[in-house]
């Protein structure tokens, strides 16, 4: 597919720098991109291989606009503009409508003509498949589950019984909705398993990355909100709400009972304990220590401005100046 240059600016309302009728097909980076591909500039440390570029156009601001050899695409957020191009230029393939022959549909199972259901895939009792929706191979939909129009289930997704997938949801390979919860009570030096009663709720345009897992509420539903990001291997206890819009990254565990606000974004290989709901902005670089050195450690941080005064009010008395405040002068 090949579109104009004029035409993106359009639609996008850009400023065009350049020839209108020059068309792309296709997306490249500033350094491997070719004449019939589009690029983009959005971070500065790429900025130095902009002057050498041979792509057909780039997408960026005006601030960088002057060092561009090649016709330009003006716009004030050159990521988004960029994202958008690529998706009408690598559109992702129709479904084509229909079960395939190997996959298991329970006769009271409802899936929409327009749907996509494919190979060796199962789909369980009462179960309901929107309109365009994609399900692709090995998947399995178990009873209950809930599956709305212009989802794409990729391949090999798991959604255990009653999971509610919003429209437009996306989740990659290996995803699991709605395992049981990690709930066992102690009991005399054994565990006892506590039921996992409740479902799992996602929003619209969600998108889950590969090897994912959202357990189940313990009682109440787990609930993901419309329009959040989950990376890869991310991990998601019960009764968990993420509010809209946030984004996790790689690796993130969040334990059972965790609140987390809108338009939250957590760092790859972020840890939550349970039951948390704290506003602000938070860090953290200690690798494991013992615990008992770990306590002593953090409790002399916590003491540390406490001597940072001492240490400065007895040099004020000896007529000295910390360095820091000679930093300040």
């Amino acid at each position: 597919m090949s579109v104009s240059l004029g035409e993106l600016a359009v639609r996008f309302g850009c400023e065009l720098r350049g020839d209108p009728d020059t068309r792309v097909e296709r997306v490249g980076t500033l350094a491997g991109a070719g004449a019939r591909s589009i690029a983009f500039l959005a971070n500065p440390r790429y900025r130095a291989q902009l002057a050498a570029t041979r792509a057909g156009a780039v997408v960026l601001n005006a601030a960088s606009a002057a060092e561009c050899p090649t016709a330009v695409l003006l716009c004030d957020n050159p990521y988004a503009t960029f994202a958008r191009i690529a998706a009408i230029l690598h559109p992702l393939a129709q479904p084509e409508p229909g079960v395939h022959a190997s996959a298991a549909v329970a006769a009271s199972a409802r899936i929409d003509p327009s749907a996509q259901v494919g190979a060796y895939t199962i789909v369980g009792p009462n179960a309901v498949v929107g309109a365009r929706a994609f399900i692709g191979p090995h998947c399995s939909l178990e009873e209950g589950v809930t599956v709305a129009a212009d989802v794409r289930l990729v391949a090999r997704v798991s959604l255990c019984r009653a999971a509610q997938i919003g429209a437009r949801a996306v989740l990659q390979p290996g995803v699991v909705i709605g395992g049981d919860g990690f709930g066992f009570a102690p009991e005399r030096g054994t565990w006892l398993k506590v039921p996992q009663l409740g479902a799992v709720r996602i929003g619209a345009d969600v998108e889950i990355g590969a090897n994912t897992t959202i357990d189940r509420g313990a009682i109440d539903d787990t609930v993901i909100e419309e329009g959040v990001k989950l990376d890869n291997l991310v991990q998601i206890g019960h009764n968990v709400h993420i509010g809209a819009h946030s984004a996790l990254a790689a690796c993130v565990g969040v334990a059972g009972s965790t609140t987390i606000g809108k338009r939250c974004m957590i760092g790859g290989g972020t840890g939550f304990a349970g039951h948390l709901t704290r506003p602000g902005v938070y860090s953290g670089t200690l690798p494991v220590e013992e615990a008992r050195a770990w306590r002593r450690l953090v409790a002399r941080f916590k003491r540390s401005g406490l001597l940072e005064t001492r240490v400065r009010a007895l040099e004020r008395a000896a007529g000295l100046k910390s360095e820091q405040e000679e930093d300040h002068d």
